[in-house]
C-alpha cells in the first residue's frame, strides 16, 4: 500500500513532537507500506517569519514573502529525515523544486498545476520514506510560490491523487472533524464521517481543520481522506462522497474572523454594473463571498460584499482606481465583522433550519448584518466581538449543550 501522511505545524512543533511523528511514520513503514510524508513549518514559524518581514517592510513584495516562507517547510522536512535516520529508517527530504510541483504564478495563493512523480517514485522504489515540503510550489519563472494558508493539506491530496495512493491521512492537533471548533465550543462533538461537500463548505467558512482547496481536489479525484490526531491513536473522521451514518440536521458550525465587509455606494442602477465590479476583483485574484445588493433608488444602488481581511486594501485600491468606469459615490470597509455559518446536507429536506439559527442569535441579543444561503449552508455576518458567542449559541440550539 502507498500511504500519504500530512502533519501540521503543531504536530512537528518541537523536537519531541518531531520524534513522535518519525516513530509513527516508521511504524507504517515497518508494515511494508510505501510512505510519503508532507509537512508544514514547525509551530508558529510561518507567523514569525511573516511578522518579521512586515516589521521590516509593511508592503513587502509577495514574491519575496513566498521565498521567505518556504524556508519553514524545508526546515521541517530536513529535520524529519534526520529523525528517521536516527531510528534506522532510510528517508529523503525533497522540496518543491526537487519534486517539481508546478503552480500558477500568483504569489501567496498559487494553485497546483502539475506534479512530476519521477523523483518520488524513484525514492520509493529504493524503499525510502519520502518527505515533501507542503504549502509550496514552483512557477514558470522558476520562483517559489506558496499555496495559501493551510496549503500543505492541498499538497498532500495532490500527491495522493497523482500517486494513486491507497489513503491520504491528515494529522492535526485535534481528534478529527468536530461539529464546531472544540477550543471555542466545549460541547462540540466529533464526527465519524462527513461528505466532501459538507467539509468543503465548512472549510470555506472558516473551519481550520482542512484547507478548502484540498477538499475540492479530494472530491474531484476521489481521494479518500482521514482526519485524525497526531497526538493519539483515535480513529478520526473519514471525508468521502456519501456517508453511511444517519443524516443530521446540520453537520457543523464554523466561524471565520478573518473577514471584512466592503460597501460600494451610489453605483448606477443599470445592467452590467455588478459584472464590471466583480469581474475587476476576480481578475485581481480577490475572492468575494457574501454579496448584498440594495433596492435601486434615484437610479443608483449599493453593493456590499465580504472578502478576506488581507484582501481589503487591494480590493479598495482596485475599486478606487476604476471609479470613473464604475461611477459610484463612495467605497467603505469594515474589519469589525465575523462570519458564522452552519453547514449540513440535512437542510434540504428540513424546513425551519434558518429560523432556528436566527432564533438562537436573537436569544443572545446578536444582530445580523448580512445573510447568504446555499443548498447546504447558511452564513451570517455579525460583529467580530459576537463571533464566538454566536457560534456557541447556534451550536447549543442544534446540538444541545453537551460537555
Amino acid at each position: 500500500m502507498l500511504i500519504v501522511k500530512k502533519f501540521g505545524g503543531t504536530s512537528v512543533g518541537d523536537q519531541e513532537r518531531i520524534m513522535n511523528v518519525a516513530r509513527r511514520c516508521a511504524e507504517e513503514y515497518s508494515k511494508g507500506n510505501d510512505v510519503v510524508v508532507v509537512l508544514s513549518a514547525m509551530g508558529k514559524t510561518t507567523d514569525i517569519l511573516l511578522k518579521t518581514a512586515r516589521e521590516i517592510n509593511p508592503k513587502a513584495p509577495k514574491r519575496e514573502l513566498d521565498m521567505l516562507m518556504t524556508t519553514g517547510e524545508q526546515t521541517s522536512v530536513a529535520l524529519m529525515a534526520i529523525a528517521l535516520d536516527s531510528l534506522g529508517i532510510p528517508a529523503v527530504s525533497l522540496n518543491a523544486f526537487q519534486v517539481r510541483m508546478e503552480t500558477t504564478s500568483v504569489y501567496g495563493n498559487a494553485r497546483l498545476k502539475k506534479i512530476d512523480k519521477e523523483r518520488i517514485l524513484h525514492e520509493l522504489a529504493s524503499r525510502k520514506i519520502v518527505i515533501v515540503t507542503g504549502f509550496q510550489g514552483v512557477n514558470r519563472y522558476e520562483d517559489y510560490t506558496t499555496l495559501g494558508r493551510g496549503g500543505s493539506d492541498t499538497t498532500a491530496v495532490a500527491l495522493a491523487a497523482a500517486l494513486h495512493a491507497d489513503a491520504c491521512e491528515i494529522y492535526t492537533d485535534v481528534d478529527g472533524v468536530f461539529t464546531a471548533d472544540p477550543r471555542i465550543v466545549p460541547g462540540a462533538r466529533k464526527l465519524s464521517e462527513i461528505t466532501y461537500d459538507e467539509m468543503l463548505d465548512l472549510a470555506t467558512c472558516g473551519a481550520g481543520v482542512l484547507h478548502n482547496r484540498s477538499v475540492e481536489m479530494a472530491k474531484k479525484y476521489g481521494v479518500p481522506l482521514v482526519v485524525r490526531s497526531s497526538l493519539n491513536n483515535s480513529e478520526g473522521t473519514i471525508v468521502k462522497e456519501v456517508t453511511s451514518v444517519e443524516r443530521m440536521l446540520i453537520s457543523g458550525v464554523a466561524l471565520d474572523e478573518n473577514a471584512a465587509r466592503i460597501s460600494v455606494m451610489g453605483l448606477k442602477d443599470e445592467p452590467g454594473i455588478a459584472f464590471k465590479l466583480f469581474n475587476l476583483l476576480a481578475k485581481n485574484n480577490v475572492n468575494v463571498d457574501i454579496i448584498l445588493q440594495s433596492i435601486g433608488r434615484e437610479k443608483t444602488k449599493d453593493i456590499s460584499f465580504t472578502v478576506n481581511e488581507e484582501d481589503v486594501e487591494n480590493a479598495i485600491r482596485i475599486i478606487e482606481e476604476n471609479k470613473e468606469r464604475l461611477t459610484f459615490h463612495e467605497v467603505t470597509s469594515n474589519l469589525d465583522v465575523a462570519k458564522v455559518s452552519i453547514v449540513g446536507a440535512g437542510m434540504t429536506s428540513n424546513p425551519g433550519v434558518a429560523a432556528k439559527m436566527f432564533e438562537a442569535l436573537y436569544n443572545v441579543g446578536i444582530n445580523i448584518n448580512m445573510i447568504s444561503t446555499s443548498e447546504i449552508r447558511i452564513t451570517v455576518l455579525v460583529k467580530k466581538k459576537d463571533g464566538e458567542k454566536a457560534m456557541n449559541a447556534i451550536h447549543e440550539a442544534f446540538f444541545g449543550n453537551v460537555d
